[in-house]
């Protein structure tokens, strides 16, 4: 069973890489014209979707990297690695850019009904910071107790990103371009900190691995 701490850890990282206030914008942009029942179908369908993304890697992810011979040590350095390049945007102003680049190109080509699953559900909510995320948290929670912990921690931050496309038209009118830098900026640097544990977490995993390696 996760500890208290564990499961805030989980909780936070999730919501950092998914970044609910972040999303709501582009949510926006992406249901222009819509009714607010038609945008409240998206809104689900999307948060739907992305927990079963994201529940199957939370089940499934390790055996995957076990299958292809990576060991979590060395996951974890890489996904470490690559939440910290996403830390990085936020920090700088460049993840939002690269979004609504992503919303837009997807408009374009795809049907309106179809915004549900892509670009909301995949990249957007369920993205590679979320998988890579999510597969790391699991390694964390190898009993089946912890990943049914995992599981229910998951639900939480999709129910509230849910929530956050429910007001996101108010959310946005709140916080405005400055409040959205402020949080942008914040949450950048808590998921900077969480990236840089998770790259010692793997070093030290992959040291030990040496260490044990009969020479």
């Amino acid at each position: 069973m996760a500890s208290a701490d564990q499961l805030i850890n989980a909780f936070t990282t999730l919501l950092v890489t998914i970044d609910p206030p972040g999303l709501a914008p582009i949510f926006l942009g992406l249901t222009t014209g819509m009714s607010r029942s038609q945008r409240t179908q998206v809104a689900l369908r999307g948060s739907t979707i992305a927990f079963i993304i994201l529940a199957v890697f939370a089940l499934f992810g390790a055996g995957v990297l076990g299958v292809l011979g990576i060991s979590i040590g060395a996951f974890r350095i890489a996904g470490g690695l690559l939440l910290f390049w996403i830390a990085f945007e936020m920090v700088f102003e460049r993840r939002q850019e690269r979004k609504e680049k992503a919303s837009e190109a997807a408009v374009t080509r795809d049907h309106i009904e179809n915004i549900a699953v892509f670009p909301l559900a995949l990249p957007l909510i369920a993205g590679p910071g979320a998988i890579s995320a999510t597969i790391l948290l699991a390694g964390t929670l190898p009993t089946s107790v912890g990943k049914a912990q995992l599981i229910a921690v998951i639900a939480a931050n999709l129910l509230l990103t849910f929530l956050m496309l429910l007001i996101a038209e108010r959310l946005d009118r709140f916080l405005g371009v400055t409040g959205r830098a402020i949080l942008t900026r914040l949450l950048g640097v808590i998921l900077a900190a969480l990236a840089v544990q998770f790259v010692v977490d793997g070093a030290k995993a992959a040291l030990n691995l040496i260490s044990a390696t009969p020479h």
